[in-house]
């Protein structure tokens, strides 16, 4: 039987807003490890661990950057992010496998992009690695066991854990997004019928603590939640609204209904990754709609929130469908393994 070489991975990472860059950072970096491989993450702003993941992960070793001096097998600059000069002319003299592991996005020009080398004036070759919802893209991150977690996790305890419980007959929802002029008429639907609602901290306790509530809401709020605890109040949760590209993909692992709210951008250009992530999934029209609303897409009205029995199967299909395929750590490592044997 061939022996697979561990790899040493560099995983650089800028924190522009929000924590979704070091979120996705540190669930790839804590994966490849729980692999086998070494990973040092050369952060440039490393606070967050500090909630997001307070235990560490054996195999990690996070860095202040500018970082190490010598490069690893494979260096990973997350989003563009472009590693220190210094450490670039290293890998001149001892080239790894250098690649750009972009954004998530559910447009055409992913598969068209995903692999592809861009050769730099230093003689070495970059290339794009990107994730994605089809065979011929990245993946999406999953780690082993996820599925075996999710199915003995028990809500009730860990509801207790945070204080709260349910009601009979209540509704438990989740609410993590970025400012939106949509809250209010959310809110109101939910009080339709008998409701918790958990809110994260940051952007929507801000929001929702200004807001009057309507009758039949109750309202929780959270504290800044580890990676760990955010799946949990994912798979706690009959509804949950998140936003961004980690928790996009851990909504869909959670299997529950939700809606995504993508980063808003002046231009608009968010609601054609809306658009795209819509499409790939053949959502039913009525949750097509609510992201619409939920995303301020031109001429939109507050739909009202669907039928939770079709929305959970739609919901459960996409999932499974996902599942079934190789997982984003899976294809980097091929990938980088693949281009290692190609090195001088």
């Amino acid at each position: 039987m061939a022996v697979t070489t561990a790899l040493r991975w560099d995983l650089f990472c800028r924190v522009v807003d929000n924590f979704g860059d070091v979120g996705v950072c540190w669930r790839l970096a804590c994966e490849l490890a729980r692999r086998g491989d070494a990973v040092r993450l050369v952060i440039d702003d490393a606070s967050a661990l500090a909630w997001m993941a307070p235990a560490g992960f054996d195999g990690v070793d996070v860095c202040t950057w500018p970082g190490p001096d010598q490069p690893g097998d494979v260096v990973i600059e997350a989003f563009g992010c472009d590693p220190p000069p210094a450490y670039v002319q290293a890998m001149v003299a001892r080239p790894p496998v250098w690649i750009n592991l972009e954004y998530l996005s559910a447009e055409a020009y992913v598969e068209r992009s995903h692999g592809l080398p861009s050769p730099q004036r230093n003689g070495l070759t970059k290339w794009f690695f990107y994730p994605g919802f089809t065979p011929r893209t990245g993946g999406l991150l999953r780690e082993a066991g996820l599925a075996d977690a999710r199915a003995a996790f028990d809500r009730g305890a860990w509801l207790a854990a945070q204080g709260l419980s349910a009601h009979p007959n209540e509704r438990v929802a989740s609410l993590f997004c970025y400012e939106n002029a949509a809250l209010p008429a959310l809110l109101h639907s939910l009080a339709q019928a008998p409701t918790l609602l958990l809110v994260t901290a940051g952007h929507a306790t801000r929001q929702v603590a200004a807001m009057t509530l309507p009758p039949g809401l109750r309202v929780a709020r959270l504290p800044w939640l580890s990676q760990a605890d955010f799946d949990h109040l994912l798979w706690a949760s009959n509804l949950n609204f998140v936003r961004g590209e980690d928790s996009l993909v851990r909504a869909l692992w959670a299997g529950a209904p939700f809606v995504w709210q993508a980063y808003p951008q002046q231009d608009g250009a968010h609601w054609q990754k809306v658009e795209a992530m819509l499409a790939q999934w053949a959502a039913p029209p009525a949750v097509a709609a609510l992201w619409r609303a939920w995303n301020g897409a031109p001429q939109t009205v507050w739909p009202g929130l669907p039928l939770q029995s079709g929305w959970s199967l739609a919901t459960l299909a996409w999932r499974d469908r996902l599942c079934a395929e190789p997982d984003l750590a899976t294809r980097l490592q091929a990938f980088a393994r693949l281009k290692a044997g190609s090195l001088p």
